[in-house]
């Protein structure tokens, strides 16, 4: 293809370019519409068939990483840590970024969050809502690498 004002060959447009969430899956980007609106178990609950139906690891780490914060909500210490816990070590393989997602922004935020956990461990429970920072999961097109299983399930 030749580009009209330079007269340089260029590559044609990719079919299929990820400019949005839904461009992933519908159910990715309500798990982002409901995460960054709060609505943590509802987020969990927007991408679990999703998860299921592709086996994705991925999904499986973002749906942990929305449950720590659903243990924010309900004052559970425990829940916290054992939730961001559980979900670090799917998320470091996916590391710097995956499916649009700046995942080394989310292992920083969960390293902070288990810290706050750890240094606090006999707070109240209605304490955490105000001692743990809550996120907002950005979608960033750059940040597709082009090669996710779950641009193909």
């Amino acid at each position: 293809m030749t580009d009209p004002l330079s007269g340089s060959e260029i590559e044609p447009p990719r079919s299929g370019v990820v400019t949005s969430p839904a461009d992933v899956d519908p159910a990715f980007a309500a798990f982002l519409e409901r995460f960054n609106a709060g609505e943590f178990w509802e987020s969990h609950e927007a991408l679990e068939a999703a998860w299921r139906r592709t086996g994705s690891e991925f999904y499986h780490a973002l749906i942990l990483f929305a449950s720590a914060f659903v243990h924010v909500q309900r004052g559970n210490r425990h829940g916290i840590a054992a939730q961001l816990g559980k979900a670090d070590p799917l998320l470091e393989k996916h590391r710097p970024g995956y499916l649009g997602i700046d995942v080394d922004g989310l292992l920083a935020h969960s390293a902070i969050c288990r810290h706050l956990v750890a240094e606090n461990r006999e707070a109240p429970e209605d304490a955490w809502p105000v001692l743990i920072p809550i996120p907002r999961i950005s979608f960033d097109p750059v940040l597709v690498r082009g090669d996710e299983t779950e641009l193909s399930a």
